[in-house]
């Protein structure tokens, strides 16, 4: 892989956040950073670009929200149809809809059900990969679709929290890991 020191210099740390002895890996600076945010989106067109040529990936999902702003222009660059996981209530149509467990309770994801055929192969995109519960439970709502998550992607990873045994046996790439979060 690249040499990722820009995008470590662009990613703000915020100690304390959200709470006493967390250590907040804050991606949003990287957008205020055009060589940063450029290094990450050259860094997954080069990695997935063979597998859209493939037809082993055939769309992009972001996971909302912060996942659309990598999401969204890396659908573009690879001209791959860009399907949006939101957060319950957030979209009109007839939906698939899946709950998972937080920290401090619990959250509902949806996607359109007219966005998702079942030959899909989608490449799952989010900003940090944590403890993998979100894009877990986005696995869920693609497999209701008969669509299959081929591939995870994430810019941050904090691979002390195990997220790749959550999202096994779903190959996951991240651009710049942190340990001991």
């Amino acid at each position: 892989m690249k040499d990722n020191s820009v995008l470590d210099r662009a990613i703000r740390r915020v100690p304390d956040f959200p709470k006493p002895g967390i250590l907040f890996y804050d991606v949003t600076s990287i957008f205020t950073n055009p060589q940063a945010f450029k290094f990450c989106l050259d860094c997954f067109e080069e990695k997935y670009r063979p597998l859209v040529e493939k037809g082993e990936i055939t769309a992009v999902a972001g996971a909302e929200s912060r996942g659309f702003l990598f999401a969204a222009p890396l659908a573009d660059r690879l001209s791959i149809p860009l399907i949006l996981i939101r957060k319950k209530g957030k979209l009109p149509g007839e939906v698939y809809s899946q709950s998972y467990e937080l920290e401090y309770g619990s959250a509902e994801i949806e996607i359109h059900k007219s966005d998702v055929k079942a030959s899909d192969r989608i490449l799952l995109i989010d900003d940090l990969i944590a403890t993998g519960g979100t894009l877990n439970a986005s696995k869920k709502l693609f497999a209701m679709a008969g669509a299959a998550v081929a591939e995870i992607a994430g810019v941050i990873g904090l691979p002390d929290l195990n997220y790749e045994k959550v999202l096994s046996p779903t190959p996951v790439t991240t651009l710049i890991n942190y340990y001991g979060a």
